[in-house]
């Protein structure tokens, strides 16, 4: 078994994790590779550390190698990972040492057992779909892919933009708004929902078009099958705006159009075979605190 280590930033809770990550992988005799750019953040802060494995530069180049990948950090860090493994079955692994763990579901104490579970194959494989971007300007090197959402936001604070959606080429509605969110089943739970979108199960085959403070109060976050093509065209408009994958944006001009579909490659995420999706939604979004249920 041959594992990657994906981090982004050099926290004392982030090399905390790969440093006990580390140990455990040498007392199982797995193979470790790790990404050059995290551990040079984490030798920059902790001179002390001393790294026994192999480093990466270009995933793209080791990833036939690899069974799996492990991220270290929170949520956002874990959503970096999706352009790592795309078009690969590498499921990954995520050691929470952010705030909300959503998505990385194992804490830094359970390192071991987490090794323990993938070598007894003690774990559940979490598949989930993306959200494929393209965009009729080159702003992209290439087609992008969400696991959370795609975002259309204006910059300037005293200004509204306006987009028009489209549905399977049918036109939709034109939102006056500070923007607008397509999200994923998995993104659900993230800005959608803050922005007033429902909560939507992972397996559930649906995307949710979710305005961001719309102008017109009668306009509401829609579910829409995954099969659906969705278009959305940015106006003419004061100030500027800017899009977003998941973590990753871009400033954009007027006039752009963007065309988002279901993605053709999925993601793997790990969880723990005794914890389900709804202990999940329950526990992070603290369902159920209410003194009546103890």
């Amino acid at each position: 078994m041959k594992i990657a280590v994906f981090g982004r930033s050099a926290s004392t809770s982030n090399i905390e994790a790969l440093q006990s990550l580390c140990k455990v992988m040498l007392d199982r005799k797995v193979d470790v590779i790790v990404d050059r750019a995290f551990w040079n953040s984490v030798e920059s802060i902790n001179h002390s550390i001393i790294c026994a494995y192999d480093l990466f530069d270009d995933f793209h180049s080791i990833r036939s190698e690899i069974d799996y990948v492990f991220s270290i950090g929170g949520d956002g860090t874990l959503l970096n990972t999706v352009d790592l493994v795309l078009g690969t079955k590498i499921p990954v692994v995520g050691i929470n040492t952010g705030r909300l763990g959503y998505l990385a579901h194992f804490s830094v104490q359970e390192v071991e057992d987490v090794v323990t579970a993938i070598q007894n194959n003690e774990y559940e494989n979490d598949i989930r779909q993306l959200l494929q971007v393209n965009c009729s300007q080159p702003i992209f090197q290439q087609n992008q892919h969400a696991l959370n959402e795609f975002t259309i936001q204006k910059k300037d604070p005293s200004s509204v933009i306006k987009v028009h959606a489209y549905l399977d080429q049918q036109f939709l509605s034109s939102y006056w708004a500070d923007g607008v969110i397509v999200s994923t089943p998995t993104g659900s739970t993230g800005y959608s929902l803050s922005a007033g979108g429902p909560i939507i199960l992972p397996k559930n085959n649906a995307f949710v078009i979710t305005p961001i403070a719309a102008h017109n109060l009668n306009q509401r976050p829609i579910i829409v099958n995954h099969d659906s093509i969705i278009d959305l065209k940015i106006e003419r408009h004061r100030g500027e705006s800017y899009c977003t994958v998941d973590s990753k944006y871009w400033s954009i001009e007027e006039d752009v159009q963007f065309q988002l579909s279901v993605s053709p490659h999925q993601i793997n995420i790990l969880r723990p075979k005794q914890t389900s999706y709804t202990d999940t939604l329950r526990n992070k979004l603290m369902w159920g605190l209410d003194n009546r249920n103890n």
